[in-house]
């Protein structure tokens, strides 16, 4: 009989539903090496394009064999919403009653943050059914909330969050992460360094060789004589592009590179004003696309862009979903990044640049355009190899299974 696993994330969705992503795909691949897997999310995120409608407090559906379990929490306006913050403590209290919703008992769990408050019920259940928990931090909280979001450390709700994250540490039997430096977060506030294991966010390779093609009135506008520079991806706060159309503007005079960005997001129509206002001829705005189809816009260009905020929280690393797809499209990347663990450098898959510098970045981006072909085919040649070897999500579900499992065979760097 399958060992059964209970994947908890309450900002987790499907490819309906949201994007898939992480514990989507290594939920299916766990399916694939013949585990029973429990998927258990929110019916409603600020992150989902489409909730899920629940008539009682839960809903079982299936995706192929892997099972998905929604819990009931209301919807809600936006990411600042007070009502967000309810709704970590309705999940949390709910996923207790799956003891009597769901009929397969675990042989491991995984609880993975942002939301800390969860992990409390995860205990218990893994202490009811006398199993293993693993915890997996995401983001790392309280610290985001202090660092980043301005509240004072000495918040009661910052004590409570604390006082989560301490305990997450000593009742897990194993810690993971797709941060690869947390572990020294983690060993701070007193996680035994033992305990840990990184696993990094990936790309479904044989998803990125089904990708799907363009259609020719999008294709038409991106620019094929030029050299382009492009991000593909959410146009948000965080990932700091008015950066990107600071070099931008110190680039206007070479009028053969393009800065091309495709995407959706809160920051977009400002963006878009901004390049309008300094009448930035040389950036392109594209719609956003199908997930299926990302791999063929990454295609078109020669470069790509990712960019963070200077911010000292990244000292830990980060775990973009935008880097492992950007490295399997074999192009360069363009990293504006002041941070640890810097993966570009690591696999040698382009060039990186401090956060938040236009003139860097203007300089790395001539850099890169002056390279001969061969230069940069070498750069995306690393990148490609570093998804197959390290970053497909088959390979991280076998080290996730070790993990979850207690087993020796972890696959390690």
């Amino acid at each position: 009989m399958s060992r059964t696993v209970w994947i908890i994330n309450q900002y987790a969705s499907t490819p309906e539903t949201g994007i898939g992503g992480r514990h989507y795909l290594l939920a299916q691949e766990l399916v694939e090496r013949g585990l029973n897997v429990y998927l258990v999310m929110a019916s409603f995120h600020h992150m989902l394009h489409s909730p899920i409608k629940v008539g009682e407090k839960y809903k079982h559906s299936k995706a192929g064999k892997l099972n998905i379990i929604h819990v009931k929490v209301p919807e809600y306006g936006d990411a600042h919403s007070g009502r967000r913050i309810s709704n970590w403590f309705l999940f949390a209290y709910r996923l207790l009653g799956l003891k009597r919703f769901v009929r397969d008992k675990p042989d491991a769990i995984l609880y993975s943050s942002l939301s800390l408050v969860g992990v409390l019920s995860a205990e218990r259940l893994a202490r009811y059914y006398r199993v293993p928990l693993t915890f997996e931090v995401r983001d790392i909280w309280p610290l985001t909330l202090t660092e980043i979001g301005g509240v004072s450390p000495r918040h009661p709700f910052v004590w409570f969050l604390q006082w989560v994250e301490d305990r997450a540490y000593k009742v897990s039997a194993r810690v993971i992460s797709n941060l690869p430096g947390a572990v020294t977060h983690m060993m701070q506030r007193g996680m035994e360094p033992a305990k840990f294991e990184w696993i990094p966010n990936g790309v479904s390779v044989d998803e990125m060789e089904r990708c799907e093609p363009l259609d020719e009135a999008f294709m038409a506008k991106i620019p094929r004589s030029q050299f382009v520079v492009g991000y593909a991806g959410t146009h948000g706060v965080a990932n700091a592009l008015d950066n990107f159309l600071s070099a931008a503007a110190l680039l206007r005079d070479y009028s053969d590179i393009s800065l091309v960005l495709v995407g959706r997001g809160k920051e977009k129509e400002r963006l878009q004003a901004r390049a309008r206002s300094e009448h930035l001829d040389n950036v392109l705005f594209l719609p956003a696309v199908a997930k299926t189809q990302v791999p063929s816009v990454l295609n078109m260009f020669d470069v790509c862009f990712i960019g963070w905020k200077d911010e000292s929280l990244y000292r830990y690393g980060i775990g973009a979903n935008k880097i492992p797809e950007y490295f399997f499209s074999g192009k360069p990347v363009i990293h504006a990044y002041s941070g640890g663990s810097d993966p570009v450098e690591q696999f040698g898959a382009g060039l990186t640049v401090p956060a938040e510098d236009p003139e860097a970045l203007a300089r790395g981006i001539l850099e890169l355009y002056r390279m001969s072909r061969e230069q940069r085919a070498a750069m995306g040649n690393n990148g490609k190899r570093a998804v197959l070897e390290r970053y497909d999500y088959s390979r991280l579900a076998a080290q996730l299974q070790a993990v979850l499992f207690q087993e020796s065979t972890v696959v390690r760097e």
